[in-house]
């Protein structure tokens, strides 16, 4: 008899994908606080790993970050880009997985969002349509 895979809806990621990308953000997120990455870029900056999307297949992993501040964004990114290998070993060290996960970087423009968002619902406009 085959065996069914659990149905998701809409191609929303399972709960394995969810529970890996979580370990693998608290292990980077541990790196980086500690400083075990030596990289002129990164000295003395904090770095927020908001989140980490993995593949289905758990070989990929994109991680979302963004610098305190979010000053120099783009160059933490390529910092950290330039370094995945180091950061893959540091990584694959601290988490218990058949195969270690290839990183790429992303910054995180939620929180820009985010503000255009505030910045629309408080706006004249909107703000007499909800009164009505």
């Amino acid at each position: 008899m085959a065996k069914t895979r659990p149905i998701t809806s809409g191609g929303a990621p399972g709960q394995r994908q969810l529970r890996v990308g979580e370990v693998i953000r608290r292990a980077l997120s541990e790196i980086l606080q500690r400083g075990e990455l030596h990289d002129s870029d990164l000295a003395h900056v904090s770095v927020t790993v908001s989140e980490v999307k993995v593949a289905p297949d758990l070989r990929h992993a994109t991680a979302f970050v963004l610098p305190l501040g979010g000053v120099n964004t783009d160059v933490v990114v390529r910092a950290l880009a330039r370094n995945r290998t180091e950061l893959r070993r540091l990584v694959t060290d601290r988490i218990d997985l058949r195969f270690s996960p290839e990183l790429t970087f992303q910054a995180d423009t939620r929180f820009d969002q985010m503000d255009r968002t505030r910045e629309v619902l408080s706006s004249p406009d909107v703000r007499r349509d909800l009164e009505d």
